[in-house]
């Protein structure tokens, strides 16, 4: 994204649909590569706005081995775009489309369980949902250097709501 403001829609019902066909590329692009697939970020939570794009998880068995799919990856269109080592050794790709962000991390990784966490917490938790939202389209109304700036300027309620969805967690049975 270049300098400027975030757009922020209303819940699109066919963001699922949208993932759901990415998803059947990728694995008919990677088969069994592909250790995990997750429709992540806030299109994946039904109800709440979101810049209208979709963030894919692709987890691999060593997302630095990216010879071990990348090429695969660009044969079906998409193209790295971020490449970052040193945070959970994450690549991201830009799908065919200008719409969908595919997020690649070594397996396990635990920056994953962190983004899955938050988005099904975001699912079951109508006040937080509530709050990321409200945050989000605040947030929207100013003017940014780049997307990461954006992201970071949410950062302290994302922890907020992370602290509580993985306290809920512990206090389960």
């Amino acid at each position: 994204m270049e300098s400027g403001r975030i757009v922020v829609v209303d819940y699109d019902e066919s963001w699922p649909r949208r993932f759901d066909s990415e998803a059947e590329q990728i694995r008919a692009a990677l088969g069994d590569r592909v250790l995990l697939l997750e429709h992540a970020g806030s299109t994946a939570v039904p109800g709440l706005a979101a810049k209208p794009v979709i963030d894919i998880v692709l987890a691999v068995a060593d997302s630095a081995n990216e010879a071990g799919y990348g090429e695969a990856l660009k044969h079906a269109g998409y193209r790295l775009l971020i490449r970052e080592p040193e945070w959970f050794g994450h690549r991201m790709f830009k799908g065919p489309g200008e719409d969908v962000n595919l997020h690649v991390f070594t397996n396990g990784c635990a920056e994953v369980g962190r983004m899955l966490a938050f988005r099904d917490w975001l699912r079951r938790n109508g006040s937080d949902r509530a709050l990321y939202e409200q945050t989000k389209r605040t947030l929207a109304r100013r003017e940014f250097k780049n997307t990461q700036e954006y992201a970071d300027a949410k950062g302290a309620v994302v922890e907020e709501i992370l602290t509580r969805a993985f306290r809920a967690a512990d206090q389960q049975p």
